[in-house]
């Protein structure tokens, strides 16, 4: 049974950071794409970053793009997300989630199992 579990959200001010994990099982780590969504209130999942199965390519939305980084340890089967200079427009449930194959998509059906989420939330 595949198994995506987020880990490392939590409540800052701007300008803070975080560091999110996806902890995978029920399937071999290192053939896959992932991808890191996010879900504001009131508004559609939105794909944040994705990254290939190697970690030679990835992509970031536009409003991330020099705050957040996407990246994997294929040898410890480990998804992480460093998150910086956070503003509230960042505060959204953070998901992780398996694409299809090796090459990253960036739509949502695209991506057969999620995670949970692990709660991120900017406020002074």
């Amino acid at each position: 049974q595949e198994k995506l579990v987020e880990s490392g959200g939590g409540l800052v001010q701007p300008g803070g950071s975080l560091k999110l994990s996806c902890a995978p099982s029920g399937f071999n780590f290192d053939i896959y794409a992932m991808g890191w969504f996010r879900r504001a209130p009131g508004k559609a999942s939105e794909l944040v970053a994705a990254i290939s199965s190697n970690g030679d390519s990835s992509y970031y939305t536009d409003a991330v793009k020099g705050r957040f980084t996407i990246s994997r340890d294929n040898e410890l089967d480990t998804l992480n997300h460093e998150i910086n200079d956070l503003r509230p427009q960042d505060t959204a449930l953070y998901s992780c989630a398996k694409s299809g194959g090796p090459r990253f998509s960036l739509t949502p059906h695209s991506y057969g199992s999620w995670g949970q989420g692990t709660q991120v939330t900017i406020t002074s």
